[in-house]
């Protein structure tokens, strides 16, 4: 009898090895179809993640479909000019959320250092649609020859290791990162479309008429619904519902859709009440939380065009905290 020799530790095997039991990979759903689904997820839009893709919407809309039929369940509630999770679709997307953010995390880290000029920005999710993106058109018109990478990821990601030059952190003013500067401080307060009609959310009666749109997110008590009520005074009293999302430009996006009231952080939705898509739903001002967003440089030395950059987004948070304190009152 023959006795088949076994590999040593990092040899390549036959194949004919015993391996262990995982589901094998022609189980899982193409990764083009989780992309998609977890674009829509993410906007709450078909139109929103066709244009993220750069596909049209009826390719999203057809890869949607095709992963519920290799699922055999509906991901989402489609009504009238809206859509929703359903609870399978909320299962789904928060396991390949997070594993598509780390997958895009990982092959950053894996790619050599580009040679290119291109000056690298991280912020969370938030901060990149609500305010970063917004306002990069800006910037490109001033400085034309400066090209842009904006990294989005709600992790905190090591500059150095992932070759990022520049970083807007989210934290409590006790917490600010050593050397970082401060931008512009977190106020809330309660924000909702026109179409809702609201006055003041305080008033008797007004909340149990209305959804609450909730950031699904623990760590940030001060930014969830339970915190600003307490202080309105309003603890006992009950919404319609609350419908809850893990991504805070998620949560605006349903605001905007007339599809409830969001608590705004009013440095990332002030461009949006003064273009009059949203509207304040209090006549209370806004509240401080006592967080803020600061800006982190790498340690490495910055490029010409990484202080471009820099001295750029130090001023557009000077300027929308001027326009912030000019508005405090709301009058």
């Amino acid at each position: 009898m023959s006795i088949k020799p076994r590999p040593h530790s990092g040899a390549l095997t036959t194949g004919d090895e015993p391996r262990p039991s995982t589901p094998p990979l022609r189980a899982l759903p193409p990764l083009e179809l989780i992309r998609s689904f977890v674009a829509v997820s993410r906007a709450m839009s078909i139109t929103l993640a066709a244009r993220e893709l750069c596909v049209t919407q009826s390719a999203v809309s057809r890869q949607i479909r095709a992963l519920e039929d290799f699922l055999q369940c509906a991901l989402f509630i489609r009504g009238h000019r809206r859509i929703e999770l359903t609870n399978e679709g909320s299962r789904l997307f928060r396991a390949s959320d997070a594993w598509l953010e780390q997958l895009a995390d990982t092959v950053a880290a894996l790619r050599p250092p580009s040679t290119h000029t291109a000056v690298t920005v991280t912020a969370t999710v938030g901060v990149s649609s609500l305010w970063l993106l917004p306002r990069i058109g800006e910037f490109q018109a001033a400085h034309p020859d400066v090209e842009l990478r904006v990294v989005t990821s709600n992790r905190v990601l090591d500059l150095e290791r992932e070759h990022i030059d520049l970083a807007i952190r989210y934290v409590a003013d006790a917490d600010a990162p050593v050397g970082a500067t401060r931008l512009f401080g977190d106020e809330v307060m309660p924000v909702a479309h026109a179409s809702l009609r609201i006055a003041a959310l305080e008033e008797p009666g007004t909340l149990q008429r209305h959804v609450l749109l909730e950031l699904d997110d623990p760590s940030h008590p001060r930014l969830q619904w339970a915190y600003w009520l307490e202080a309105a005074q309003l603890g006992r009293a009950r919404p319609v519902r609350i419908v809850r999302f893990n991504q805070y430009d998620q949560l605006i996006q349903a605001a905007l859709a007339g599809q409830g009231v969001a608590l705004g952080r009013l440095a990332l939705v002030d461009s949006l009440l003064r273009a009059g898509r949203l509207k304040r739903a209090t006549r209370l001002p806004p509240m401080a939380i006592g967080y803020a967003y600061w800006m982190l440089s790498s340690r490495r030395p910055l490029s010409d065009r990484a202080v471009a950059v820099r001295g750029w987004i130090a001023r557009a948070a000077a300027a929308g905290t001027r326009v912030g304190r000019s508005r405090a009152n709301f009058r």
